[in-house]
């Protein structure tokens, strides 16, 4: 009997060139590894992943349960849940002092899905879009998912891992579709200042503004791109702010003249964005302030131990993280080849981190240690790796 899976086999595989120059997540993959020596029964420390330790706040998880038993469980608006959007909206004016249209707000199931609508949105085959290196790498994928060419631009630890205006200046063409910024920025922690901002909006080409780890900065302030500009996408959303990772909440704010194509996107690719979570986020926006304070408080305990242990370990951090809750180290004093040091650390000291490489050629030498985690796993997970290093001196 010849089965469906062997049919497969004798079939010749096409596949989208595009997803075949998109580079795998390799965070992801520590993390399966490392999934899968717990299930032997290993003990892993995760310091690799970046998703808050923390649930969600009482008064978002009773208002899931509240959305339940009212029913609150169909479709909702295309664009989002005007309420939420209204939220949104009266959000970015208390905190940031910019007034935001509601009518300019769509609602999506992450930042994810928002930052792959920016891109389809602005984006023909083709056109470019220039990326940070290192930076996100979910950015250039989504890049080349759209059939668009991400442009890297170098930024070094010399320069807070920030553009320098003159590389951007200098990446441009006729091309050029839109500039991604990220702050505080994964995987560094670090915000963009004012000075960049402005240079950045004087090239007068969509911004794509990666807002998702605001609330989670420790030094100084982060801006956003609406009080530079309104010629900008901003995406942001509830998973790191609120711990709503599970939630899938998120949301673009765009210039009203693209607002018809979004929600366009939005019926055909996602209907709408979980109608549980919207009312769940409207409650985070409006009652979850203090939960918000406390993470952030905690984050800092941490921040401040792991960015003290690790220099005293060997590693070098030039720029310590202002925000998020990652922190970005030069391991170059113990290897050259970030890849194989992040696995080698799993296998023998058992703990999780990610390869520098993973966000871009220019972050090889580097690792990235997230610290949402308990200061009591971030401190066993520090000694582990201390003695595995002295095991190579």
């Amino acid at each position: 009997m010849i089965t469906f899976a062997s049919n497969l086999l004798k079939m010749n595989a096409i596949i989208n060139p595009a997803v075949n120059e998109m580079s795998p997540f390799i965070v992801m993959e520590v993390l399966e590894k490392a999934q899968a020596m717990e299930k032997q029964g290993i003990n892993i420390i995760h310091l690799e992943v970046g998703e808050p330790d923390f649930e969600i706040p009482q008064s978002v998880a009773q208002a899931c349960i509240t959305a339940i038993n009212n029913g609150s469980t169909h479709y909702t608006h295309s664009l989002g849940e005007p309420r939420l959007r209204e939220a949104i909206s009266q959000f970015y004016k208390k905190e940031y002092d910019v007034t935001v249209d509601p009518d300019c707000v769509v609602v999506t199931s992450g930042s994810s899905p928002a930052i792959l609508m920016a891109l389809i949105t602005l984006c023909k085959p083709g056109d470019e879009v220039i990326v940070s290196n290192p930076g996100y790498p979910c950015y250039r994928n989504f890049a080349l998912a759209c059939n668009a060419v991400p442009i890297n631009v170098t930024v070094d630890v010399n320069n807070g891992f920030q553009y320098n205006i003159n590389d951007v200046k200098n990446a441009i063409t006729d091309k050029t579709r839109a500039i991604f910024v990220n702050s505080p920025m994964n995987p560094t922690g670090t915000l963009v200042s004012d000075e960049l901002f402005t240079q950045l909006i004087e090239i007068q080409i969509p911004i794509i503004s990666d807002e998702i780890y605001h609330g989670l900065v420790y030094n100084g302030r982060a801006k956003s791109i609406l009080q530079f500009t309104n010629n900008a996408f901003v995406i942001n959303g509830f998973s790191k702010r609120f711990a709503m990772t599970g939630l899938r909440l998120g949301y673009i704010i765009a210039p009203k003249i693209y607002i018809r194509a979004l929600q366009i996107l939005s019926q055909n690719l996602f209907i709408c964005a979980p109608s549980i979570a919207q009312e769940a986020g409207i409650v985070a926006l409006n009652n979850a302030s203090n939960d918000v304070e406390n993470m952030r408080k905690t984050y800092n305990v941490r921040r401040l131990y792991m960015v003290e242990r690790l220099k005293q370990m060997g590693f070098e951090i030039k720029n310590e993280p202002q925000g998020a809750f990652y922190i970005f180290a030069n391991a170059c004093k113990f290897t050259c080849n970030s890849y194989k040091f992040a696995f080698d650390v799993l296998e023998k000291a058992h703990v999780g981190i990610t390869p520098g490489v993973d966000f871009g050629s220019n972050g090889e030498g580097f690792v990235r240690f997230s610290y949402a985690n308990s200061i009591e796993n971030i401190v066993e997970g520090l000694d582990r790796i201390e003695k595995y290093l002295n095991t190579k001196a």
